[in-house]
């Protein structure tokens, strides 16, 4: 087994400051009394009460959370299909444009992107809002459930849906009740992605948004361009509240899945 030698631990410690020390010192200046974010006048909350009677604030955070269930939810439905075609169906014609046209996306600059969506959009006349950056988030945060599910399927045992399809399941029931619940840790996983991807999108959503849909990066975009206020900064730390809940959370329950998982098939092999 090798040493942790010290370079190793410097390198381990810069690279984490450089990650986490941003945020921290975003997260103490949110608690601060001045108005001005880099000058320290004394522990405060006032900008966290005020961030809640912003309106312009709220309502861009309603929308890109309205925005990010949806498209997420689609994309999550979307992509595990796809991903189980790419990996079950074998060779059939089509399959390597069907392959490219799925993971486009991920290699495509979002500017390219948002501006084609944004031509489609009004070459078919269909007015831009939240409906319309749904179907933005879905086409690029698709590919990346696409991804996540296949990594899954591609070392899935088939032979227990083989067994149950001996012991009289339909196709479909194999997958809802043995296919499924199996991937379903990946499935929850592209969720998330797909979930965050939504949350933090700016390029996509300013071309397909329209006026009476503003999510909240492009809100926050619009006011940093004025000048950092303190309720940026309080506003930053609930997201990274939020984000650090929602991790954790989805980390207890996949391992609580995995661990349950487990001990069912020492449950078969003993029986």
């Amino acid at each position: 087994m090798r040493r942790f030698s010290w370079f190793n631990a410097t390198s381990l410690t810069l690279g984490f400051a450089f990650l986490y020390l941003p945020m921290l010192i975003l997260i103490i200046y949110s608690f601060n009394e001045s108005k001005l974010v880099t000058v320290w006048a004394g522990f405060s909350t006032k900008w966290y009460g005020e961030l809640f009677r912003n309106e312009a604030f709220l309502d861009a955070a309603w929308v890109t959370l309205r925005v990010a269930l949806f498209s997420s939810t689609l994309a999550t439905l979307l992509g595990t299909m796809a991903a189980y075609v790419i990996v079950r169906s074998g060779r059939f014609p089509g399959r390597t444009l069907f392959s490219g046209m799925i993971y486009a996306p991920l290699v495509m600059p979002e500017v390219i992107t948002g501006l084609s969506l944004l031509l489609l959009f009004i070459s078919i006349g269909l007015d831009r809002g939240i409906f319309t950056i749904v179907l933005a988030h879905t086409t690029f945060a698709m590919c990346y459930v696409s991804v996540v599910v296949s990594s899954r399927l591609v070392s899935f045992d088939t032979s227990l849906e083989e067994a149950a399809l001996d012991l009289g399941c339909s196709p479909f029931e194999a997958f809802r009740l043995v296919t499924l619940p199996i991937i379903a840790p990946a499935v929850i996983s592209g969720w998330l992605l797909a979930f965050t991807l939504s949350l933090d999108d700016l390029v996509i959503a300013s071309f397909t948004s329209g006026p009476s849909a503003t999510t909240l990066p492009m809100k926050i975009w619009s006011s940093v361009r004025l000048g950092v206020s303190p309720e940026i900064n309080a506003l930053s730390t609930i997201l990274i509240g939020i984000v650090a809940v929602g991790v954790i959370t989805a980390s207890l329950l996949s391992k609580r899945a995995i661990a349950a998982r487990q001990r069912e098939e020492q449950a078969a092999v003993a029986a």
